[in-house]
């Protein structure tokens, strides 16, 4: 994997700093390379790719709006062996407690971004003589994303909803619950979520 991560980083040197990592889901090792450290994710499952491909389009989103520090994408790479190896910039995250308070901070300042974006938006365009200003982040007016993004292995529908209420209800509850009837078969849990359903609406 070594020679492959060399290869497509196009760096002689891929020495691992002794940094590594992971959960139930990947696995992580940070290595010095010619151009600086980086951190690689590493997956050998068949969704790998997609998986990476939503993680890296979710990093270049959130670095866009220039509110929270993450790890800047570099690059997914397939592996020779299957699966797939993310690698980003390292980010030395060790004793960072003290500064819960501004992470919180920067946290509503992200999830606000896109509200300032089009009232700042909706400004200029009521003001005359003043054109409409560059916007580094995208404004969106609907609920979800480009691409596919996962929760842990399972892909989720991202597809663009008008609203909120829409895009939870049918394309993170209703997905789920269509998970749950086709691995276990359990009918009843569509039938209480469809009545659910019907004493909201």
């Amino acid at each position: 994997m070594e020679a492959k991560l060399k290869k497509e980083l196009g760096t002689t040197m891929l020495k691992s700093t002794g940094h590594s990592g992971g959960g139930c889901i990947s696995q992580g090792q940070s290595y010095d390379t010619d151009n600086g450290r980086v951190f690689v994710k590493i997956n050998h499952k068949s969704g790998a790719q997609v998986m990476f491909d939503g993680e890296m389009a979710s990093l270049e989103a959130i670095l866009k709006t220039e509110t929270v520090k993450v790890p800047k994408p570099v690059k997914v790479i397939q592996l020779d062996t299957g699966g797939c190896a993310f690698v980003m910039e390292h980010l030395d995250i060790r004793g960072l407690s003290k500064y819960s308070q501004h992470l919180g901070e920067q946290l509503a300042d992200l999830h606000l971004h896109n509200k300032k974006q089009l009232e700042q938006l909706n400004k200029e365009q009521q003001t005359v003589g003043k054109g409409v200003g560059h916007l580094e982040a995208p404004v969106v007016e609907k609920f979800g994303f480009d691409v596919t993004t996962c929760c842990g292995y399972i892909p989720q529908v991202n597809d663009w909803q008008d609203d909120w209420v829409t895009f939870f209800s049918q394309q993170r509850l209703q997905h789920q619950l269509n998970m749950v009837e086709k691995s276990y078969g359990d009918r009843e849990v569509r039938e209480l979520w469809a009545n659910h359903i019907l004493s909201v609406y």
